[in-house]
């Protein structure tokens, strides 16, 4: 059996999802050049793939081209993959917390890779689709968050804030500690609720994924949503005043305690060890 593959210049994902396709069949990259037009790059991959399964990245592009693949080929899509067995998946719901066990009644296998569930391939080989988009509804512009430096999603050490913090100005300390870490900031929901961050700071189900060497949780209480966002960390450093916090059932290291005496203890202590 031949599988496609959707596979994404640099993307850690895409590579995932290459794992997952290995272990269905013979696979067969494939790489979209040209304007982002969902319904067009779903056209194009029915077309090369022919009757094949196709498997495609759990990012939000990911999802989004074969849920245009599912609906123009009028197939059901098995999103959030971590296992595939004949007919039959394993898939992650509710941001990871519930593994769902389903089967496919379809002749033809429609699969996104659940984000950081299998180890990433090496790149592929891949052909070149460049469609034609024509009057497609497509994505001219798209306009990066000013971060002012490292971005959530390519920052090694990531430095996140909850409610605990407190408040914006809570947030200083953070930032020192992540720019000695040469990381970038990030937060929970309920702190772009209040408004003390921008929504392009959050991580989460809602927010961004991220997959740092190092995540540091200050004040944050551990809700699925975070969780589920936070999945990609190698390790997670949880600080936290509440010793009964959900955080720390996922948190490699643990540290009980106000954060705003500890983060500041650890950026002196950084600072006296590199000497600045």
């Amino acid at each position: 059996m031949t599988v496609l593959v959707l596979v994404e210049p640099d993307d850690e994902l895409s590579l995932q999802a290459v794992t997952l396709a290995q272990s269905l069949g013979e696979v067969r990259a494939v790489t979209i050049e040209g304007p982002y037009a969902p319904s067009a790059w779903a056209s194009a991959l029915i077309e090369s793939a022919g009757a094949d399964d196709i498997v495609g990245p759990g990012s939000d592009r990911g999802n989004e081209i074969l849920a245009h693949v599912a609906a123009q080929l009028d197939l059901p899509l098995a999103a959030n993959v971590t296992e595939a067995r004949g007919d039959e998946v394993t898939r992650q719901r509710w941001g990871g917390t519930l593994l769902e066990e389903a089967r496919i009644h379809a002749d033809r296998k429609l699969l996104t890779a659940a984000p950081f569930a299998f180890e990433a391939s090496t790149s592929p080989q891949a052909e070149v689709l460049r469609p034609e988009v024509g009057g497609a509804v497509q994505v001219v512009e798209h306009v990066a968050p000013d971060t002012g430096g490292i971005s959530l999603a390519d920052a090694k050490v990531v430095v996140s804030g909850g409610r605990g913090v407190g408040s914006s100005e809570g947030f200083a300390i953070l930032e020192e500690l992540a720019a000695l870490l040469e990381g970038a900031v990030g937060c929970s929901r309920v702190v772009t609720s209040a408004g003390w961050r921008p929504h392009t700071d959050q991580v989460g189900q809602t927010g961004t994924k991220v997959s740092p060497d190092l995540y540091i949780a200050c004040g944050i209480s551990g809700a699925t949503q975070h969780i589920a966002g936070v999945k990609g960390a190698k390790k997670l450093l949880a600080i936290n005043d509440d010793p009964e916090a959900t955080i720390f059932n996922h948190a490699d290291y643990a540290v009980i305690g106000n954060l705003h005496e500890i983060v500041p203890a650890i950026t002196a202590e950084l600072r006296k060890v590199r000497g600045t």
